[in-house]
């Protein structure tokens, strides 16, 4: 938690989410506090609360969220605090629509609004002034970011304007309301680097407004409208799946987190867990880690592990979020897992395996597993038929940088379009970058009734170590 000299009462932290790259803040002064863009679970941020002995004034939203599902409401329903949005937004339940400059007092300090349309047309920042009027912390959402500043295409749908029109809005936002600002700012932006809502973000999640002046490509002195446009605009990847039903869900409203996650931590027993499968049409998601998922699972499941970036990867490779989903977790983890999942609004999770797999055999029924080689194992076997598929399910960016000769490119992320690429008959390798997305994408496929396909263990960095012919750039010797 960072303390402000000019007024040692207040105080600011950031609560930074890694698998998600996201950064909420906790900002308290005099007894008072808000949340800026906080998840869906409440119980850490009413800990704080408690802790601190403050009120929650308000929670602070920089714009209706893409990539995650916001606590907004459940905050609000239990601690009375209001919310809040810039101008424009209009969500359908009760919050504060602020104007754009007006000022919210918390305790001795004050938060103003600025409208910084671009991102998304309601998308406003938080600018903390202290006792004494003076900027001290810019909170920026989705507009700036460390290196980059937000995609401008999220919000074509909702709004009916050009990624190109909403970027000139973005060119505008930051060239009036935050390059004016003075250097020593402090700039918290909602995201670092690994989020899908940015493509250049740093690794680092606090810095001042100066350097960012000096080193970010979009606030570049002089750059021109036309020259911002065309950057920010170029080399955007398609937005992951569940983007469009995230924003909406923040828009609309949602359950309470506290039933989800009820629900979702339902024991079952292996002749529970097969009868709420079948009645229910319940996906089996085992998030357990790839190398304990490969020799023994529940037929039928996918495989996307926690010790990952979990919940894009479910959003990105389970649609609808209303799929009904059965669990089985590494003992201990079924809170989290269910946690995990409602942060992007995948809130019908109908309970977990007790005992997990070995429960599972115990009862009688039989375990699926996936066959694994090493990277020699592979060279060998594709010594003795040249012939033989090679699919890399790493993105293409990846690929372009060096990949397995003859190898096949179908980014993870593309899979289910690119099923027919996918031969159904004859043995098919499959690899990313260390085997966490393989096994993801074997399970996916196992599950639809590819029975071929085997997982090299390791990934590119073992095909790479053990020597076999790659394809790399012009510029880089294999």
């Amino acid at each position: 938690m960072a303390e402000h000299p000019q007024d040692a009462a207040l105080q600011v932290e950031q609560i930074y989410t890694g698998c998600l790259a996201h950064g909420a803040y906790y900002v308290r002064s005099a007894g008072e506090a808000v949340l800026i863009d906080p998840l869906r679970e409440t119980q850490p941020y009413l800990d704080r609360l408690e802790r601190d002995g403050v009120q929650l004034k308000y929670v602070l939203e920089t714009h209706f969220h893409a990539d995650f599902v916001s606590g907004h409401l459940d905050l609000a329903q239990q601690t009375g605090a209001a919310i809040v949005y810039g101008p424009t937004a209009a969500p359908d339940f009760a919050a504060h629509m602020a104007a754009d400059g007006e000022r919210l007092r918390v305790g001795r300090v004050t938060l103003e609004v600025l409208h910084t349309p671009g991102h998304t047309l309601e998308s406003s920042c938080y600018l903390l002034r202290d006792e004494h009027e003076r900027p001290v912390a810019l909170f920026t959402g989705d507009t700036l970011f460390l290196g980059d500043v937000g995609r401008p295409d999220l919000a074509q749908a909702a709004t009916g304007l050009t990624q190109h029109e909403l970027a000139g809005l973005l060119y505008d936002s930051l060239q009036t309301k935050i390059l004016p600002l003075p250097d020593e700012v402090t700039v918290y932006p909602g995201h670092g680097a690994g989020s899908a809502c940015g493509k250049h973000m740093s690794a680092e999640t606090v810095d001042t407004l100066g350097h960012q002046k000096a080193t970010n490509y979009a606030l570049r002195p002089g750059i021109t409208r036309a020259e911002f446009v065309q950057e920010v605009t170029a080399g955007l990847l398609p937005p992951p799946a569940y983007f469009p039903a995230n924003a909406r869900l923040n828009k609309a409203g949602y359950g309470s987190f506290g039933q989800v996650l009820t629900q979702g931590l339902t024991p079952l027993s292996p002749a529970d867990f097969q009868l709420v499968a079948e009645s229910a049409g319940a996906l089996v998601l085992d998030t357990r880690r790839p190398e304990d998922v490969a020799p023994g699972f529940v037929p039928g499941s996918v495989n996307i592990g926690l010790d990952g970036s979990f919940a894009p990867w479910v959003g990105a490779l389970v649609q609808p979020l209303s799929q009904p989903l059965l669990l089985v977790t590494e003992p201990g983890r079924e809170e989290e897992t269910v946690t995990r999942l409602a942060r992007v609004g995948y809130d019908q999770s109908l309970g977990y395996l007790s005992g997990g797999p070995a429960a599972w055999q115990q009862a009688g029924h039989a375990l699926d597993t996936i066959e694994s080689v090493t990277a020699e194992e592979l060279g060998r076997r594709l010594a003795a038929d040249p012939a033989t598929v090679v699919v890399d399910v790493r993105r293409a960016r990846e690929f372009a940088d060096g990949a397995l000769t003859g190898a096949v490119s179908v980014p993870l992320d593309a899979l289910n379009e690119q099923l027919a690429a996918i031969p159904q008959q004859g043995p098919v390798y499959v690899y990313c970058a260390g085997g966490y997305r393989s096994m993801m994408a074997v399970s996916v496929l196992q599950a639809r009734g590819w029975r071929n396909l085997i997982n090299v263990a390791g990934g590119f960095q073992a095909i790479r170590q053990a020597g076999l012919p790659l394809a790399m750039p012009a510029s880089e010797p294999a």
